[in-house]
């Protein structure tokens, strides 16, 4: 049987587990600090895996027909994964983009084809961001009902598309326990949709009741408030606590965490600095802000050798042009 793929769609998932060893003897970490390398999938990022999942649940609904644009709003990643699949398939593509991320994420985008508008540019978005102060969630309704009047156009819409959780429950949590041998204490993930730690975790539990679910947000100080309108955010990390229902994410199972863990963005990404020099590994500020929260939580003298899985959503190549390495 040959070991050639076809499509980009069958590398999609199955990426390593790696402990963290040369980062836990240098803090002191008497706990196993795990990470689940996201960055091995075919476009760098955990968001292959909804993206491949939100475009076949489509197709097999009959809501995508050659020819049609695929549409989404994203921070980034997700844009780039729907983006591959999108050209694999034929599919066009069009992305609604936050302004603030990376260079790098405009270009990959383009370079498969995608057409990216920056979310100030589009009259109806900014003026609920601006009304909202920059709330995601709620730019996605406004986009969703500006959309509705198009034709032949599917918005995929990964903040309320079950595909999203699905395929982590499916996929994410399912590998991570086969690769553990079953030992799995303690799962942190990084909220932005709320898909991967809803998925996952949910398959995690399913397992093992008594594993502990660490949902990561953005520390105060990293999120735009009036005293502070424009900080250094965890792109593509959203809050959850403290904010209005309608905001947050459809795709986010709030019963599904057992602690929220709050992470400044300086903190991620000291920490991403951190284990490039330490592990050889290059990751993006969520990756560093879940690796932060499993080291304080590893740090606990109740965790004493347990075991912490931590999600690495990224690759730190996209984010060579800001200031994360310099």
């Amino acid at each position: 049987m040959s070991g050639i793929k076809k499509s980009i769609t069958e590398l999609v998932g199955k990426t390593p587990l790696l402990e963290l060893v040369n980062y836990e003897k240098q803090n002191d970490i008497d706990a196993e600090i795990v990470v689940k390398l996201e960055f091995f999938n075919p476009n760098q990022s955990v968001k292959d895996r909804i993206a491949l999942s939100m475009i076949e649940d489509a197709e097999k609904k009959g809501l995508l027909k050659p020819g049609d644009t695929i549409v989404e709003t994203t921070s980034g990643n997700t844009g780039i994964g729907v983006a591959a699949i999108a050209a694999t398939k034929g599919y066009k593509f069009r992305v609604y983009i936050q302004d603030q991320v990376s260079e790098e994420r405009f270009k990959v985008i383009k370079a498969f084809g995608g057409e990216t508008i920056k979310f100030s540019d589009e009259p109806v978005v900014k003026k609920i961001l601006d009304e909202t102060g920059g709330d995601f969630v709620a730019a996605v309704k406004a986009l969703k009902e500006l959309l509705a009047k198009e034709k032949d156009v599917l918005f995929i819409n990964q903040v309320a598309n079950p595909a999203n959780p699905k395929v982590h429950e499916e996929t994410t949590g399912p590998e991570i326990w086969e690769d553990a041998n079953g030992k799995v204490d303690i799962f942190v993930a990084a909220v932005g949709t709320g898909g991967t730690v809803s998925g996952a975790g949910a398959y995690l539990k399913s397992k093992n009741p008594n594993v502990k679910i660490v949902a990561v947000q953005p520390g105060p100080n990293s999120i735009p408030s009036e005293a502070n309108p424009t900080p250094e955010e965890i792109t593509g990390v959203h809050p959850f606590t403290g904010i209005p229902e309608e905001r947050i994410p459809a795709t986010f199972d709030k019963n599904i965490y057992d602690e929220a863990f709050a992470v400044e963005t300086e903190q991620a990404n000291e920490t991403a600095r951190a284990v490039a020099k330490s592990d050889g590994i290059l990751i993006g500020t969520s990756s560093g802000a879940a690796i932060y929260a499993a080291t304080q939580i590893a740090r606990r003298p109740e965790n004493k050798g347990k075991r912490i899985v931590a999600i690495l959503a990224d690759t730190g190549l996209r984010y060579l042009s800001t200031g994360l390495f310099e």
